[in-house]
């Protein structure tokens, strides 16, 4: 019987669809694809940013995150590996992406695997994913494999440089099902409340 893995792939693209997205899926389908090489399945759950954008200011505010966010976060913090992907403005990743890993608890993430990417306009900016998105990742203790995919528009328009974001999609995906398979299977995040009695219990002298 083979292993059964979480993968939870980020996007925080903006439009949909999104450049973000494609290239996510891409990752985690390269990501897949390498588990399954090594005798395990994977279970790909996406979390789309931009659905809980409302939801992310309010838990920033508030500190505490609910309904569809919850979940979301549940879902990050609970997968054997990550797939994060964002868009780059002014050569750092989007204040989406940054805000929903600011609601995320400091310490939930410790020795996950992650692979990273980004989009953008050109490959000059293709720099940001060393000098700000691994830097982020790190500073969570994540583990970050070591290729980072940058995807330009002239990636996604089949000119000179797609046969090249391929392979780099391949490598990073055969890093992250590597980083994934030599570790434990994820058994998710205990609830912290999952003891306490809710008020029905209460009131009822439980």
């Amino acid at each position: 019987m083979s292993t059964r893995r979480t993968l939870a792939v980020v996007t925080a693209g903006l439009s949909q669809p999104s450049s973000s997205r494609l290239l996510a899926d891409r990752l985690a389908t390269a990501t897949a694809d390498g588990l399954l090489e090594a005798g395990q399945e994977t279970d790909v759950e996406v979390v789309e940013l931009r659905e809980h954008a409302h939801a992310i200011v309010d838990a920033m505010l508030t500190r505490f995150p609910s309904g569809e966010l919850a979940t979301a976060l549940d879902t990050v913090t609970g997968a054997d590996g990550l797939v994060m992907v964002s868009p780059l403005f002014t050569t750092t990743y989007s204040g989406l992406f940054k805000s929903f890993v600011d609601v995320i608890d400091p310490d939930a993430l410790t020795g996950k695997p992650v692979l990273l990417g980004a989009t953008g306009g050109t490959s000059r900016h293709s720099l940001a994913l060393d000098y700000s998105m691994r830097p982020l990742l790190t500073y969570l203790r994540t583990q970050v494999v070591p290729t980072a995919v940058f995807a330009a528009t002239d990636d996604w328009a089949g000119q000179d440089g797609s046969d090249a974001l391929t392979r780099r999609i391949s490598r990073a995906g055969r890093e992250l099902a590597a980083a994934v398979a030599s570790r434990p299977a994820a058994t998710g995040q205990d609830d912290p409340f999952g003891d306490t009695p809710d008020f029905a219990q209460l009131l009822g002298g439980s």
